[in-house]
């Protein structure tokens, strides 16, 4: 694994390698265990999009780990002024170990990663969350001490994270149903790799798609750069809220997870939320712990 750039870059046994590195990083901060994995290393982040948790985890992180996060805003780089990407990978791959990107397009964390000598990291883009995705799968393990064999739900807008948790949940072994009302699909790309599974669904019936689930998961209705959309997805996603109906179709131990932040009382119930917040916010937490175990994977 040279970088993370999507989910379908990733084998079963690269992913579950990163889980498993994630466990031991988790325990050793909980336990005061130093790990320095990473001393003297230096992190470049490039946000084109705003973040809370993506920034935060990245920066302690590599704090923890011993290394040094640089925090890059597009607004402050040549990139933002048309800089080619591929001259800023080049430069930056002088300076640093590796870059973390939080940006729209998917083709210029791949130009970053082609042009560039160094790890990159896809924080965030439109067509994937491989971060995140990473942490959802470490939580659902966390709870349910397994992966293979449990079926998850995802309920919403058929955006990057629907994107990669079909992918990661698929080579996992998990069984997906997906549920997107019908101009809302997943990326062509990402359906052709899952219709190949026997064990994936793509319904338009959230309650169908909620059945017998152990995890349900969903995001909000208009994401970042979708903001002007947000009346149509309001009236288009009326029926795909994860609320007390939903949840009634799904076992009676299921996990609900959500990426955050979340829009109470639109895709999902402030109700649901805080009933299953522990899982929620173990999520939000284990991003740093999963994205740690990406950093010492790719740049250690």
């Amino acid at each position: 694994m040279k970088h993370l750039l999507k989910m379908l870059d990733l084998s079963r046994n690269e992913i579950l390698d990163i889980l498993n590195l994630a466990d031991q990083l988790k325990y050793e901060q909980k336990h005061g265990i130093p790990h320095s994995l990473l001393k003297g290393k230096t992190l470049g982040m490039i946000f084109q999009k705003a973040s809370t948790r993506t920034r935060v985890s990245f920066e302690a992180g590599m704090y923890q780990l011993g290394g040094y996060a640089l925090f890059l805003s597009s607004n402050d780089l040549q990139i933002g002024r048309g800089e080619p990407v591929e001259d800023t990978a080049r430069v930056l791959s002088r300076y640093i170990d590796g870059i973390m990107i939080r940006t729209f397009e998917q083709d210029e964390v791949e130009a970053l990663a082609e042009y560039g000598d160094i790890p990159i990291i896809n924080g965030l883009t439109d067509f994937s969350h491989p971060c995140q995705v990473l942490a959802d799968l470490m939580t659902v393990r966390e709870y349910k001490n397994k992966l293979e064999g449990l079926k998850l739900c995802y309920i919403g807008d058929g955006n990057n994270m629907a994107n990669s948790l079909i992918v990661g949940g698929l080579k996992v072994g998990m069984r997906v149903s997906v549920a997107v009302p019908g101009e809302y699909h997943p990326a062509k790309k990402v359906l052709d790799f899952a219709n190949s599974f026997d064990c994936f669904e793509l319904l338009a019936d959230p309650m169908a798609a909620a059945k017998e689930a152990d995890v349900v998961i969903t995001d909000v209705w208009a994401s970042m750069g979708k903001e002007g959309e947000q009346e149509k997805r309001r009236r288009d996603f009326s029926e795909y809220q994860v609320n007390k109906d939903i949840m009634e179709m799904a076992k009676p131990d299921a996990m609900v997870m959500h990426c955050l932040p979340a829009h109470r009382g639109e895709e999902i119930t402030s109700e649901i939320l805080e009933s299953h917040a522990s899982e929620i916010f173990d999520e939000a937490e284990n991003r740093l712990h999963v994205q740690k175990a990406v950093m010492v994977k790719l740049m250690g």
